[in-house]
């Protein structure tokens, strides 16, 4: 398994999480998710990084870069740049 990957903070209510996760399993996307209803420093980080709102889908890649509701392409596209740097 690739050590490049991403971490989706998501809700289970959020339908545009639910497009989201739905859209990379139908292409077998690797990625972990967090509920920033269930982990108050997930929820931290996501209003971090979002102007102090609780924004979600957030996307967190491992270079650090975060996407705020990005399309499930735009996350396949950064996961294979993040392939290309090993």
């Amino acid at each position: 398994m690739s050590t490049q990957h991403a971490t989706i903070y998501m809700t289970d209510w959020c339908p545009y999480c639910a497009k989201l996760l739905k859209a990379l399993d139908r292409t077998e996307t690797p990625y972990t998710t967090i509920n920033v209803e269930e982990d108050d420093k997930a929820a931290v980080f996501v209003e971090s990084v979002n102007d102090g709102n609780r924004v979600v889908p957030t996307v967190h890649y491992s270079d650090g870069t975060t996407e705020t509701n990005p399309p499930a392409s735009a996350v396949r596209a950064k996961l294979k740049e993040l392939e290309g740097e090993q």
